[in-house]
């Protein structure tokens, strides 16, 4: 496995600069935003698209600074009921598909998105719910007619440029448990007439999960079990003892608002410890995936540089770099 980092964070640095710091805390990969809610910091992902010269270029910067790039992150809702909103992310989505294998990378993070709860809504409609009967008629609308063909579409987009998508399964989308993603990957591929490995997969954030009830080391077997396990953002939460349990932990209180909020984004090892990320990355070893562990510093109580460079401290002490040596004891 190797330690990266998804690169948001550095939006108010230059490009040279952000490279230069992670080469600087020993990083080994970095997760590059091009487009949908991180935006696209370091250059235009369409002229980049268009000009091999600026490709050679980002690539060579990459390099000289001891950086692979482990995925591009476009994170967007490209089923939005506001048709100018869905073509603007899905835009940014085909152009970051057709951009990844032009730089060294086969992964682009994502969302499933979230439509309405009707041809004529302007708003996403996020179903929590199995009754009233409306939310069931809401979801059948979602998923037959948006979600599941929206998706088949671009599998087959994916499979021809040979990119696999990794949903980060979030509350407010379709897809945000284990169970809505194998059922998305399945349903769309199958529409795509796609046979064998499917370019649909995850990307496993335990920090969404925490919050859901949802235990990340059973999420991460399923999905591991599925053949799924596509990338990883390593972050995580803390749940605040009083809040949740009082008010549950479905939380739509501003972020900023850490004293009554039930929970809140942590840097790694400050929400949870050894009794967690050291069983979480030997579920994904044991399951095959030896990607990067892309940290997305969001801590609230941090400034940019402590909460990223605990967080590379922590994991370097739980990360498993090395191929498993053979069982010399039997």
């Amino acid at each position: 496995m190797k330690l990266g980092v998804m690169a948001a964070l550095f939006g108010g640095m230059k490009f040279d600069d952000a490279l230069f710091y992670c080469q600087e805390l020993g990083l080994d990969a970095i997760e590059l935003p091009v487009g949908g809610y991180p935006g696209q910091p370091f250059f235009d992902p369409k002229k980049v698209l268009a000009s091999v010269k600026l490709q050679k270029e980002i690539i060579a910067k990459l390099k000289d600074h001891g950086l692979s790039l482990s995925g591009l992150a476009v994170h967007g809702n490209p089923v939005h009921p506001v048709r100018a909103k869905a073509t603007h992310d899905h835009e940014a989505f085909v152009t970051a598909v057709k951009l990844a294998p032009k730089l060294g990378t086969d992964i682009v993070i994502t969302f499933s998105g979230c439509p309405g709860g009707s041809r004529t809504d302007k708003t996403p409609n996020w179903v929590t719910s199995a009754w009233p009967d409306d939310y069931q008629e809401i979801l059948t609308y979602q998923w037959d007619e948006i979600l599941v063909p929206y998706w088949a579409t671009q599998a087959k987009l994916c499979k021809k440029h040979n990119v696999k998508v990794a949903w980060e399964a979030h509350p407010g989308f379709c897809v945000y448990n284990p169970d809505t993603l194998i059922r998305l990957s399945k349903r769309a591929s199958k529409e795509a007439g796609i046979r064998g490995k499917t370019p649909l997969g995850a990307n496993l954030d335990p920090s969404h999960f925490f919050w859901q009830g949802i235990d990340p080391v059973i999420a991460a077997q399923k999905l591991g079990e599925e053949g799924l396990l596509y990338y990883v953002h390593a972050k995580d939460t803390e749940l605040d003892p009083i809040q949740g349990p009082l008010n549950g932990y479905l939380d739509a209180r501003k972020y900023s608002d850490l004293k009554n909020r039930s929970w809140s984004f942590r840097t790694c090892g400050y929400g949870h410890g050894d009794e967690f990320w050291k069983p979480f990355v030997s579920m994904l070893k044991r399951y095959g995936y030896d990607h990067v562990l892309s940290i997305e510093h969001e801590d609230p109580l941090m400034s940019l540089e402590e909460g990223l460079e605990k967080a590379v401290a922590y994991l370097g002490s739980v990360i498993i770099e090395e191929s498993p040596g053979k069982p010399w004891w039997c």
